[in-house]
């Protein structure tokens, strides 16, 4: 008789576990569908991210020469990469490897993805970025037979930058679009640890 009352009362826990998964589940879902179709908002988290990763360091102490809130995260420009090769396998899986800031040839991130190797750089910019971004990994492509190219930017491209990229097989990721690449990440990282399936991309 007890065991039977204990197997009930596993059952009941588990029904209600459940039930509460799938609501966080679809609460979740709803705040992803709203900040992925609210595009002003992913424009103001690009301009975040544009100043985030834009503070200085003063060259002797090391320290940050800018005093703001501890609310603040205060990063240099080319910790950029790092956050950005952590997006890219989120979106893309693989194995994105920074290539450190001397001797890369304008190369930031080397992206060993399942169908071969991808080149990028990143742009922690305010004004949009011009075509010779464009040309040097594209130039990098060639030379070490890659199978694309990516540049990301927290701002957008000029015209001439997007007309030149046109059949490159480069990918140009502005601000808003490599906000909406973290939220697909951080979507398909929450229904992983909670067991669903990732979204397809």
């Amino acid at each position: 008789m007890f065991h039977t009352a204990l197997t009930i009362v596993l059952i009941i826990a588990l029904i209600h576990l459940l039930i509460v998964n799938r609501q966080k589940t679809k609460q979740s879902e709803q705040l992803y569908h709203f900040l992925n179709k609210n595009e002003d908002l992913k424009r103001t988290l690009a301009m975040g991210l544009y100043y985030r990763f834009n503070f200085k360091k003063d060259a002797d102490t090391g320290e940050f020469n800018e005093k703001t809130t501890n609310l603040f995260i205060q990063q240099v420009n080319y910790e950029f990469e790092g956050f950005v090769a952590e997006v890219m396998k989120a979106k893309f899986g693989g194995n994105p490897i920074v290539t450190g800031r001397i001797g890369d040839y304008g190369v930031d991130i080397r992206h060993h993805r399942e169908d071969g190797l991808y080149l990028g750089q990143v742009k922690a910019y305010k004004n949009d970025v011009p075509f010779d971004a464009i040309a040097i990994i594209h130039s990098n492509m060639i030379k070490e037979k890659a199978k694309g190219g990516f540049i990301v930017t927290t701002s957008d491209f000029t015209d001439n930058a997007k007309k030149y990229a046109e059949s490159l097989n480069i990918e140009l990721i502005n601000g808003q679009q490599l906000i909406t690449y973290l939220l697909e990440g951080l979507e398909n990282e929450e229904k992983e640890i909670i067991g669903g399936q990732p979204s397809e991309a």
